[in-house]
């Protein structure tokens, strides 16, 4: 299972929300390529970045940002999974160009799915889904409007297309330090062979060894990693710990 420690850009600056609701946003640092620098220096091979701004108003108004953070982690050999915002093949290319492993499509995996296949196609490994969801229904536009959509149905309309992943985030439990969501990551576990990594709701090490523990109870299948912000920034455990917890869920 691997870590990916989280970077939220809201106005250029790394925040965290709670449960989705940008009136929460607690700012907690001013330099999202200096978080991103000491995250590999601690052993995260991995960086998630999310453009806030974007992911609401669809325009990447942080660009300049997570092109900051993806040209430093690639220079270290690190990779970067972000999202926000993007909604069409051009936003996509230029994430792809500027460095970024993955792209994750969010809002225009409901609205678009023709395009999640046809980028997944173009790009393989390069396209992750993201399930944001509230009370069984996947939300949209940064999270804050419904789509009639579940998130079991989005995998089974998805996952056959070459998506590298799908990053399930339980909005209510985002940011509030609760502890995942095991029986819903599960269960959606069990409903592909897609690799699933967890987000929301980690707030110790001993929630990223539940995590680890956690098997999908049809298919034994395991997370392939979890998305981590809040307990990271408050100081519940440190990326390096975080690392070594997820390299010990084998």
């Amino acid at each position: 299972m691997e870590l990916f420690p989280a970077i939220d850009v809201l106005a250029g600056r790394c925040v965290r929300l709670r449960r989705g609701d940008y009136a929460t946003g607690t700012v907690y640092d001013d330099d999202p390529v200096a978080v991103a620098a000491s995250f590999l220096e601690a052993g995260a091979r991995w960086v998630h970045v999310v453009d806030l701004d974007a992911a609401r108003s669809g325009s990447p108004a942080n660009r300049d940002v997570v092109v900051a953070v993806a040209a430093l982690v690639a220079a270290a050999g690190g990779r970067v999974q972000a999202g926000g915002g993007v909604r069409d093949e051009a936003s996509a290319a230029s994430l792809w160009a500027a460095g970024v492993t993955r792209v994750v499509l969010g809002t225009a995996a409901v609205q678009s799915p023709d395009l999640v296949e046809r980028l997944a196609r173009a790009r393989p490994g390069g396209v992750a889904v993201g399930l944001d969801t509230r009370h069984g229904e996947v939300a949209i536009q940064g999270w804050e409007s419904g789509s009639g959509v579940g998130p079991l149905g989005l995998v089974a309309r998805l996952a056959g297309c070459g998506v590298a992943a799908f990053v399930v985030t339980d909005i209510a439990r985002d940011g509030m330090l609760a502890g995942p969501d095991l029986e819903g990551l599960a269960a959606v576990v069990d409903a592909t062979a897609v690799d699933v990594v967890a987000s929301g709701g980690v707030s110790s090490v001993a929630d990223l060894e539940a995590l680890g523990r956690l098997r999908g109870p049809a298919s034994g299948r395991r997370l392939a990693g979890v998305v981590v912000g809040r307990a990271i920034y408050e100081g519940r455990f440190t990326v390096a710990e975080g690392v070594a917890a997820c390299a010990a869920s084998v």
